[in-house]
C-alpha cells in the first residue's frame, strides 16, 4: 500500500493518477448501468405492449434479473479479482460492456425485449465481475488515511452516476421516435469512454496469483462465506452493509408508489424523491472524511443508523397526516409546506445512510487479508443481494396485506434500530468508537499531533500519562486501530465506565502483593494481544494521578518487553487536568459536571518509537515529559 501521498482532502485524489482514472471508470459504469436499465423499464412500461412481460411487473422483473447474476458468479468474481491483476480485470469487464451495450443498440433499435432483457442479466454479470475490483483496488492505492475519503469519493459518484444515469435514460427514451435509438448511441458511447479512461488506470499486481480457481458457484460461494466469517468484525460488518442494502431497497422500490399513493404527485415527483435520496447518500459519503479526520473512523456507523432510524420513522409521521388532493407537478408539490418536512426526512436519512456505511466499507478493506480482499468483497456482494431480495418479499408481503406504504417506513426504521443494536452489542468497537468519537467531538475539543507514530498494523505497546477516567476513550478516538488496555481494577467497579472497558476487553491488573493471580493473568494476556500482532497500552504511574504531575514511571513495561520485545509508542494527554474525569476536586474525580464548559481544549501527541532495546522507565518517562511541553 503506498505510504506518503499527502493531499489537503478526499477531491484532490481527483487529480491523481493512482484514483482518478478508476473514478471515472466506475463512474461511468455505474451511470450506463442505470442509463439502459431505466429506459429499458419505461419503454416496456410505456411504450411497447408486451403480453409476457406486463408493464405493472417490468420493473420487478428487470431488477429480479438483473440481481441474479450477483448470487450465481460473485463467487467466481471474487477468485478472478484475487488471482488477476485488478487492472487488467478492470479493462476486461470494461471490453465486455462494450460488446454487451452494442448488443443492447440493437434491442433499442428493433424493439426487441427478449434481446434487451438478455442485455439486463449480461450487465448484472458485468456489474458482478466489477464489484469485487472496484473495492480492492482501493487499498492497494490509498493508505489508511485515504481510504475512508478514497471509499467516500467512490460511493458519491456511485449514487450521482445512478441519479444521472436515470434521469439521462427517463430523458433519452422519451424523445418522439429517435429515443429509442439516442438511447443506443449514449449507451455505447457510455461504454467506450468507461473503456478509454480504464486504459490510464496503473497496474494493481495480483494479491494470490497461484490461487486455483474454484469454478463451482455454489461451493464457492459457500467457501467464501465461511472465509468471510474468520474475521467476526469482517463478516459482521459484512452483514450490517447487507443490512443497509436491505434499508435503502425498501424505499428505493416503494418511490414512485409513495410519490402518487401517499404524496399525491405525478411520475415527475418519484423522480424528485430519488434525487433527494442520491443527494443525500452523497452528501454523507463525503462528510465521512471530515468527521474522521482522514482516518477509518467506524464511530460514525452508530451515529448512522441512529439517523437512519429517527428520519425514517419521522418519514412516517410526516406523511400520514397529509391531505388527499388532485396529482401535483413537481411545482405544486413544492409549493406545499408540509411536503418539506417530508424530503427533509428523506434527504437526511440517506445523509446518514452514507455515514453508516462508508466506513464499514473502509473497516471490511482495512482488515481483510489482502490475499482473500476480493473474496470477501465477493461474499458481501451475496449477502447484499440476498438482504435485497428478501427485503423486496417482505414489503411487498407487507403492502399485500394491508399495510401503508407510510408504515412499511416505519416497520422498517424500528427495525434498523433493533438491528443496528444487536450489530453493535456483537461488535462493541463500533459502540466504544462511537463513545470516544463522541466524547472528543462533542465535550472536548480534540487535537491529535504526531498519530502517524501509532504504528498502522503490528504489536507495539502504548506507553502513556494518567490523567483521568476517560484516558483511555481519549485514545481509542485518537488510533486508526482498537487498543487493549492494562487498567487498575478497581475501575471496572464504576457504573458506567466499568460497563465500558469491559466491553472493550480492557485487562484488569491488580498489585502483585493485593492479588498475585490476577497480577500473573494481566500479563499472561498482555503478551498473548502483542503476539496476535495487535496494540496493547499501559499507564506506567500505576494509577491517575491526583496532583496533575507525571509520576514515576514502574517496571511492569520491563517485564512485559523481556516475553516479547516489541516497538513502543511514547504518548502525552494535554489538558485533561482539571475536567470533570480528573482527581482535581481534593484527589476526587466526577464532582461538578463541565467545570470547564464545553469544548475546552484537550491534546494528545505521540512520540516516534523506541525500539524494545533501548527502553527503560525513566527514559520513557522523560520521553513522555517532553511530549507534554510539546
Amino acid at each position: 500500500m503506498s505510504a506518503n501521498h499527502e493531499h489537503p482532502n478526499q477531491f484532490a485524489l481527483l487529480s491523481q493518477r493512482r484514483f482518478a482514472p478508476f473514478f471515472w471508470t466506475q463512474f461511468l459504469g455505474a451511470g450506463n448501468d442505470n442509463l439502459f436499465k431505466f429506459a429499458f423499464t419505461v419503454l416496456v412500461t410505456f411504450q411497447l405492449s408486451v403480453d409476457w412481460l406486463p408493464p405493472a411487473k417490468a420493473g420487478l422483473v428487470i431488477g429480479a434479473v438483473f440481481i441474479l447474476p450477483f448470487l450465481l458468479f460473485s463467487a467466481t468474481s471474487g477468485q478472478l479479482t484475487d488471482k488477476h491483476d485488478k487492472t487488467a480485470v478492470i479493462r476486461f469487464v470494461k471490453n465486455l460492456e462494450i460488446g454487451i451495450m452494442l448488443l443492447a443498440a440493437l434491442g433499442f433499435i428493433t424493439h426487441n425485449v427478449g434481446v434487451l432483457l438478455g442485455c439486463v442479466f449480461l450487465m448484472g454479470l458485468h456489474s458482478t465481475l466489477f464489484g469485487p475490483v472496484k473495492f480492492a483496488y482501493l487499498p492497494q492505492h490509498l493508505n489508511e488515511r485515504e481510504l475512508t475519503g478514497g471509499n467516500g469519493m467512490v460511493e458519491m459518484g456511485t449514487f450521482v452516476a445512478i441519479l444521472l444515469g436515470n434521469v439521462a435514460g427517463g430523458l433519452l427514451i422519451a424523445l418522439p421516435e429517435v429515443g429509442s435509438r439516442f438511447v443506443a448511441i449514449g449507451c455505447v458511447g457510455a461504454a467506450i469512454l468507461g473503456r478509454i479512461s480504464a486504459q490510464f488506470i496503473p497496474a494493481t499486481p495480483a494479491t494470490d496469483p497461484n490461487l486455483k480457481i474454484n469454478w463451482n458457484p455454489v461451493s464457492e460461494t459457500w467457501r467464501n462465506l465461511k472465509l468471510a466469517h474468520g474475521n467476526v468484525v469482517v463478516f459482521r460488518s459484512l452483514l450490517g452493509i447487507s443490512w443497509m442494502w436491505f434499508f435503502g431497497a425498501v424505499f428505493l422500490s416503494n418511490f414512485p408508489v409513495f410519490a402518487k399513493d401517499v404524496l399525491h404527485g405525478d411520475e415527475h415527483v418519484a423522480s424528485l424523491l430519488l434525487v433527494v435520496f442520491s443527494i443525500g447518500i452523497g452528501i454523507g459519503s463525503l462528510l465521512c472524511e471530515v468527521l474522521s479526520k482522514r482516518h477509518v473512523e467506524i464511530g460514525l456507523v452508530p451515529a448512522g443508523a441512529i439517523g437512519m432510524s429517527v428520519f425514517a420513522i419521522d418519514l412516517y409521521f410526516a406523511s400520514r397526516a397529509l391531505p388527499p388532493v388532485a396529482a401535483q407537478t413537481v411545482g405544486q408539490f413544492m409549493g406545499v409546506a408540509a411536503q418539506w418536512r417530508v424530503m427533509a426526512d428523506l434527504g437526511l436519512l440517506s445523509l446518514f445512510a452514507g455515514l453508516y456505511s462508508v466506513p464499514m466499507y473502509a473497516l471490511i478493506q482495512l482488515r481483510s487479508e489482502p490475499t482473500h480482499r476480493a473474496r470477501v468483497i465477493a461474499a458481501n456482494n451475496i449477502l447484499n443481494a440476498l438482504f435485497m431480495i428478501v427485503s423486496s418479499v417482505a414489503a411487498g408481503a407487507m403492502l399485500s396485506t394491508g399495510f401503508s406504504v407510510p408504515e412499511v417506513f416505519l416497520a422498517t426504521g424500528v427495525a434498523n434500530a433493533i438491528v443496528a443494536g444487536y450489530i453493535f452489542l456483537l461488535v462493541p468497537e463500533y459502540l466504544l468508537r462511537f463513545i470516544a468519537f463522541v466524547t472528543t467531538r462533542c465535550i472536548y475539543r480534540f487535537r491529535v499531533r504526531g498519530d502517524d507514530n501509532i504504528p498502522a498494523e503490528g504489536a507495539a505497546i502504548l506507553v502513556c500519562n494518567h490523567v483521568s477516567f476517560v484516558d483511555a476513550i481519549v485514545l481509542m478516538a485518537a488510533s486508526p486501530r482498537p487498543i487493549r488496555f492494562i487498567m487498575d481494577h478497581r475501575i471496572f467497579k464504576l457504573p458506567v465506565l466499568g460497563t465500558l472497558f469491559r466491553l472493550a476487553k480492557a485487562i484488569p491488573i491488580a498489585s502483585q502483593k493485593e492479588d498475585p493471580q490476577a497480577y500473573a493473568r494481566a500479563f499472561a494476556a498482555a503478551d498473548q494481544v502483542l503476539a496476535e500482532g495487535d496494540l496493547l497500552c499501559i499507564f506506567p504511574e500505576g494509577g491517575i494521578t491526583r496532583d496533575g504531575q507525571l509520576q514515576e514511571f514502574k517496571g511492569g513495561i520491563m517485564k512485559i518487553l523481556e516475553r516479547r520485545p516489541v516497538p513502543v509508542v511514547p504518548v502525552a494527554l494535554q489538558n485533561l487536568w482539571g475536567s470533570y474525569f480528573s482527581r482535581i476536586e481534593n484527589g476526587t474525580a466526577m464532582v461538578r459536571p463541565f467545570r470547564r464548559g464545553l469544548f475546552s481544549p484537550v491534546g494528545l501527541v505521540a512520540g516516534e518509537a523506541v525500539p524494545a532495546a533501548q527502553v527503560n522507565p525513566e527514559h520513557l518517562r522523560s520521553r513522555v515529559a517532553a511530549l507534554l511541553q510539546a
